[in-house]
């Protein structure tokens, strides 16, 4: 098995697991100090496994040159810009039909890669993805109801927020893999760069951010430093497993593996709290499994 399965299952499961751990803590801490969390608590693990991979794979530090820090710079804010447009859906009518555009994610990573970035996929991969998304839709019990949507202005701005988020964060994936393999070196130490690089930028604009907006949420983090910490932990695991899988392949085959992690998140909520899966959702899951079938021994 190729190692960017290995290590898109790796992202798919820790971000399952990170969700329900942020779900506890945005009661706790804003938005904004919420999203902080992901970066603060999770930088030096990020900066501690390039070092190891940097001993491990024998490699030196290579040189961030103007084509990496580019594509990475611009990835650090398409990645907030997406995330802003994510919470900004949730202020409109019809925000369950919104979020559930921004997972149109793996879909729009396809087209601009396509159009930007030349990276075509075959017919095949173009089916694994398109089911994939109608799963994952189906998976989320979200009723689009279209006359209605069209009738709602508030709800159109929802909309087009949730497919914003969607591309924001689709950009940001391809901008990964580009900042990757613009430094010209092992694949596994490009990808440790690349996120080490990534978080720490992210983490002094978040810093700021909360600094200015409510610098309480800083004492609030350490009140819950363990709940932080998990976050921090799984979130680092994650992006570990997608900054890798995205420097060894196409970011539309990773994201559309990546979509089980809609499937693990279902299992486990069923799981947990034993409640009846409908036939829909039991359609909606074998769309994700057909996906990644269809993805792993034919694409």
């Amino acid at each position: 098995m190729d190692v960017w399965i290995y290590f898109t299952l790796l992202a798919a499961t820790m971000q399952a697991v990170r969700t329900a751990g942020q779900k506890q803590l945005s009661g706790k801490l804003n938005s904004m100090a919420t999203t902080g969390v992901r970066y603060f608590f999770a930088l030096p693990f990020a900066w501690a496994y390039l070092w190891w991979m940097l001993d491990f794979r024998q490699v030196v530090v290579p040189e961030l040159n103007n084509d990496f820090l580019q594509y990475a710079l611009i990835a650090c804010v398409m990645q907030i810009w997406g995330t802003a447009c994510l919470v900004a859906a949730f202020r409109y009518r019809n925000f369950a039909v919104a979020t559930s555009l921004a997972k149109t994610e793996a879909i729009q990573v396809a087209i601009v890669g396509a159009l930007v970035f030349g990276a075509t996929l075959s017919g095949l991969g173009w089916f694994s993805v398109v089911i994939g998304v109608v799963g994952v839709f189906l998976v989320s019990k979200v009723r689009f109801n279209l006359r209605d949507i069209l009738a709602d202005s508030q709800g159109l701005i929802g909309m087009g927020y949730g497919l914003a988020a969607g591309l924001g964060l689709a950009i940001t994936t391809l901008l990964i893999r580009e900042s990757s393999l613009a430094l010209n070196t092992d694949l596994m130490v490009s990808a440790a760069v690349t996120l080490v690089f990534m978080i720490t930028v992210q983490s002094l604009i978040s810093l700021i951010y909360v600094y200015l907006q409510d610098k309480s949420q800083l004492s609030l983090m350490l009140k819950h430093w363990r709940l932080c910490l998990f976050v921090g932990i799984t979130s680092v695991l994650g992006s570990i497993g997608w900054f890798t899988g995205a420097s060894y392949q196409n970011a539309a085959y990773v994201k559309a593996l990546g979509q089980v992690e809609f499937f693990i998140t279902l299992a486990l909520t069923y799981r947990v709290f034993k409640e009846t899966i409908t036939v829909k959702e039991y359609l909606g899951m074998f769309l994700i499994v057909l996906s990644v079938v269809i993805l792993l021994l034919w694409s």
